[in-house]
């Protein structure tokens, strides 16, 4: 593998804004998508994140090549459901826009963990990202389905050297945390300026 497991996403992140700062659908989900194969590594830990994450991607895809030109920068899909008023039904692309970025957030929030905890299992930096993260928002169903994938995490060394390929894996995972993470607040800002960042899992 030429560089590591995050060169995909590394490219892919300079191209998700304009100059003029507005967030671009396809670049923003082509990123997500260059984290699944990362997911992949976790194995059976992270079948639930996969298909959630999965998922979203599909649903705001599809929303896009609906009507790509007024689709092309993403909160454009938000702001349409908003004036429909059907943004917040469970099926809409404003949820999945949301719940696509917690889950980013719950993966930030792990790698950063692998960079700043070298000493830490692989489960112990999954549960403690999870508990700043997604799990306020997650029903106790999820949230015990969760708990329990979490201790299924894998070994952590050979996780590191799996992703690493021939580049230096702590440099990209420490460069991805930090220029992904200000994109997901972005994401945050704007669902709630709209009053839409602090919807549950039904």
């Amino acid at each position: 593998m030429e560089g590591t497991a995050f060169t995909p996403a590394l490219e892919g992140i300079q191209h998700v804004k304009l100059e003029e700062g507005d967030m671009l659908t396809t670049p923003f989900l082509e990123v997500c998508k260059h984290i699944l194969p990362v997911i992949d590594k976790f194995g059976a830990s992270m079948i639930l994140v996969k298909s959630d994450i999965g998922g979203n991607i599909s649903r705001l895809e599809s929303k896009h090549s609906s009507n790509p030109s007024d689709f092309n920068h993403l909160y454009n899909m938000v702001r349409a459901e908003v004036e429909a008023k059907t943004a917040k039904a469970s099926s809409s692309c404003t949820n999945g826009l949301l719940w696509l970025t917690r889950a980013m957030d719950f993966l930030v929030a792990l790698f950063h963990n692998l960079l700043e905890h070298k000493d830490w299992t692989m489960s112990q930096a999954c549960t403690d990202a999870y508990g700043k993260t997604l799990k306020k928002w997650h029903g106790w169903l999820a949230s015990s389905s969760f708990t329990v994938a979490m201790k299924l995490a894998p070994d952590r060394k050979k996780f590191m050297e799996v992703l690493g390929g021939s580049g230096d894996i702590y440099a990209d995972i420490e460069k991805f945390c930090t220029s992904f993470s200000p994109l997901l607040e972005e994401n945050h800002k704007f669902l709630a300026s709209v009053g839409l960042d602090d919807l549950k899992a039904s």
